[in-house]
C-alpha cells in the first residue's frame, strides 16, 4: 500500500509518502513541506496548498491519503487554518477518487510510539527508527506526515475488518425457508 500522509497547516503543510504493509518493513518514498507565506491572502494560500498536494499526488501516485483529523483547540484561528488546509487535502484526494482516512493526533502517536501523549521529538525519533533514516525529517510537520502514513498502513487492516463486521451485523437477515416433505 502506498499512502500520502498530510499534516495540515496553512503556513507549513507536511507531506510524506510511505509504501508497505503492516508487519513488514516500510519504505519512505518522499517527505517535505508545502509552504505558504503568512502575509498572503487566505485564498492564495489555499491554492498554493492545493498545487503542492496535487504535485505530490502526481509524482507519487498513492493509493490513499491519510490526513490528521482536526481537533478542538482553544485558538480558533489555528483550528480554522488547519481545517481549511485539511479540506484542501481531502478535496485533492476525492477529485482523484482516492480514499481518505482521518486519524487523530493521539491515534498517530499511539501507533508510532506506543504512547498517545508522546511529544513531537519522540514521534520524530520513532519515525526515524521505523524508516531507517539517518536523522528525523525537519521540520516536525514533515515527520508528522510520515507518522500519519505509517499509522494508516498499520491501522487500515484492523479498521477494514471492523467495518466489515459492522456491515455484516447491520445487514438484514433473511430467514431460510426449508421445504418440508412428508
Amino acid at each position: 500500500m502506498r499512502v500520502l500522509g498530510v499534516d495540515p497547516g496553512l503556513t507549513r503543510c507536511g507531506v510524506g509518502v510511505i509504501e508497505g504493509v503492516a508487519g513488514r518493513p516500510l519504505k519512505m518514498l518522499g517527505v517535505g513541506v508545502v509552504r505558504t507565506p503568512s502575509d498572503a491572502e487566505l485564498g492564495e494560500r489555499l491554492v498554493a496548498i492545493e498545487r503542492g498536494i496535487e504535485a505530490w499526488l502526481d509524482e507519487h501516485r498513492p493509493e490513499c491519503v491519510a490526513v490528521e483529523r482536526v481537533f478542538s483547540q482553544h485558538n480558533v484561528r489555528t483550528v480554522m487554518g488547519t481545517a481549511q488546509a485539511s479540506a484542501v487535502a481531502m478535496l485533492c484526494a476525492a477529485r482523484r477518487g482516492l480514499p481518505v482516512a482521518l486519524h487523530t493526533p493521539s491515534e498517530v502517536k499511539a501507533a508510532v510510539t506506543g504512547n498517545g501523549r508522546a511529544e513531537k521529538d519522540q514521534v520524530g525519533a520513532m519515525v526515524t527508527r521505523l524508516l531507517r533514516l539517518d536523522a528525523p525529517p525537519k521540520p516536525a510537520d514533515a515527520a508528522d506526515a510520515l507518522a500519519l502514513a505509517i499509522c494508516h498502513i498499520w491501522r487500515a487492516p484492523a479498521v477494514n475488518r471492523l467495518q466489515q463486521a459492522h456491515a455484516a451485523a447491520r445487514a438484514p437477515r433473511i430467514p431460510v425457508v426449508r421445504k418440508v416433505t412428508r
